[in-house]
């Protein structure tokens, strides 16, 4: 406490009575705080809650011809921000305030080479010359911890990872030593092993740099990680702010109460997950599924013939990068096995690159295998003619993890969604395939009135909740639900795995849960099988995992899961 009262004497940037306008929309309403030097404050709220609006506009970032400051004002080092200029904001942007935004690949050139950009920062805001601003990068990308920085500077943004990525984008944050880092959501798609490491490295680079931080996020428990302050929007307000541990162990507003609850728990397993909506309408129900239900209900699981059967599967690729250059080999699935039972959810987790993916697309049949068996109901489907895997379609259908670019945005959803039934000619005619769209629009929590809409005018977790319309229209046996709640606020997050483990009971599903979210991972799954370099790593009940993993892997992946206060 008098670390803070010491800081709070040292205000870089005060925020005072701020109000944003989108046409006649006021979507920020007076809002006002601080920020202190040599300080990380946190902002937390779900999608629409202001979050990065209100930070934007510390930039000089909203679109001119839509969005207004109607009221209050921006305090950097005695300079208001909203009388400037854009020239004026120009010696600002970049130098002395800078952001990570949410997702590297949009924000990076992918024209350019990943050193090229960070050090065209370098000669527009600095004296460098050439020569100076490339050494200078080379540094920025060793304090960043970029794996061969040298090769890093040569490459383009799509030939290395999701995680170094987001290390260039920081890299290019701090090449000016800013006296403020905004970081937009910069973790949000990174597993929980990356997602420590850059929370790490801001704090580091944070101390060194005595720059302070305004770090932005939906996950209350990622801020326990890093932050020193938080405060909590909502509807473009702000319910509630104060010291980090103030904020956890007693929460104030409802809200706040709602979003630390919402997070499936490490501890129990509810059978349905409280949402935002639960808590504000006071309507939460804390029906916790014992030890005994979870045995019993395992016991009948187990004792049918397996529903799929994967036996020795193996995934190769072949690299070939020039005319005189050896064939590279790289087995991405490296000789996998397991079984998976009629009503089972088997989880599926791992970095980056682990064969996640890789293996899930095996079993669909979009990637064939390049060795082993998959046996689906005893036939084995890797030797099936094309003619037979259209069939096979039917029964095993996906969710992917980004509803938005598998949904044709020129086709309303309830077409969409009338589609795969056309293609496997379900149903009689077109009249009784709409019926049954408005059905299954119901079930998913959508009403009629969606039917002759366009994906764009969904948010992301009404997309998610046609995508698995889309999935569930074919009645399928096995649903590969691939990172299918990852980039979705905690409570949307909460609402549809409600809604997948809903349709399991209803229709019988059987899931494979692919996931870089432990958390989540654990909630929904009865069996766990953890991958790493291709290989299965470890393969239990998920309970006994988390409660004593058996490898150093797993106990890595573990202790990388923000736990909160």
């Amino acid at each position: 406490m008098l670390l803070y009262l010491l800081m709070a004497n040292n205000v870089i940037l005060k925020i005072t009575d701020l109000t944003i306008s989108f046409g006649s929309n006021e979507v920020i309403h007076h809002i006002s705080y601080h920020l202190n030097q040599n300080e990380i404050l946190g902002i937390v709220g779900e999608s629409g809650s202001g979050k990065s609006v209100s930070s934007l506009a510390i930039l000089g970032l909203l679109p001119n011809k839509i969005s207004k400051i109607t009221s209050g004002s921006i305090v950097y080092k005695d300079v208001d921000l909203t009388t400037l200029s854009s020239k004026a904001f120009q010696s600002i942007r970049g130098k002395k305030i800078a952001m990570i935004f949410q997702e590297p690949m949009s924000s990076l050139n992918p024209s350019m080479t990943c050193g090229k950009q960070v050090q065209e920062i370098l000669l527009q805001h600095t004296n460098l010359s050439k020569q100076e601003a490339k050494s200078e990068t080379l540094n920025l990308f060793e304090k960043v911890k970029l794996p061969d920085a040298s090769r890093v500077y040569k490459a383009y943004p799509h030939e290395i990872s999701g995680g170094q990525k987001q290390r260039v984008m920081i890299a290019m944050a701090i090449s000016c030593k800013p006296d403020i880092l905004i970081a937009d959501e910069p973790t949000t798609a990174l597993d929980v092993t990356v997602q420590k490491n850059i929370i790490q490295l801001l704090k580091e680079l944070q101390i060194e740099t005595q720059m302070s931080i305004i770090f932005i996020t939906h996950d209350l428990s990622l801020i326990s990680e890093i932050a020193d302050r938080v405060l909590v929007m909502y509807k473009g307000a702000i319910v509630e702010q104060g010291v980090v541990s103030t904020i956890f162990k007693t929460p104030q507003h409802t809200y706040t109460k709602a979003l630390i609850n919402s997070r499936p728990s490490l501890k129990t397993r509810l059978k349905v997950l409280p949402t935002i909506k639960d808590y504000l309408e006071n309507t939460t129900k804390h029906e916790i599924i014992t030890q005994e239900e979870r045995q019993l209900n395992h016991e009948k699981l187990y004792s049918k013939p397996p529903l799929l059967e994967v036996i020795n599967v193996e995934k190769e690729y072949i690299s070939k990068s020039g005319w005189f250059t050896k064939p590279e080999s790289f087995k991405a699935v490296n000789d996998v096995s397991f079984k998976l039972y009629e009503g089972e959810t088997l989880g599926l987790v791992g970095e980056s690159g682990c064969g996640k993916s890789t293996l899930g697309n095996a079993i669909l049949q979009l990637d064939k295998a390049t060795a082993g068996k998959i046996l689906y109901q005893g036939i084995d489907i890797t030797k099936l003619p094309n003619s037979e895997i259209k069939k096979l379609r039917k029964d095993i259908q996906i969710i992917f993890q980004d509803p938005y670019s598998s949904l044709n945005p020129r086709m309303p959803v309830g077409e969409a969604i009338m589609e795969p039934m056309k293609v496997h000619k379900l149903y009689n005619n077109d009249v009784e395939r709409k019926e049954k769209t408005i059905e299954i629009l119901n079930k998913v929590g959508l009403s009629e009135d969606y039917f002759n809409r366009y994906p764009h005018e969904f948010s992301g977790g009404q997309r998610q909740r046609i995508g698995i319309a889309r999935t569930i229209a074919l009645q399928p046996k096995l649903i590969v639900c691939d990172e299918s709640v990852s980039a979705l606020d905690i409570s949307v997050q909460a609402q549809v795995l409600n809604l997948l483990n809903s349709l399991k009971d209803t229709f019988g599903f059987t899931y494979i849960f692919i996931s870089h979210d432990l958390a989540v991972v654990k909630y929904m799954s009865d069996q766990l099988l953890v991958m790493n370099k291709g290989k299965i790593e470890e393969l239990d009940d998920a309970d006994v995992i988390y409660a004593s993993p058996k490898t150093d892997y797993t106990k890595k992946l573990i202790d990388a899961i923000p736990k909160g206060l």
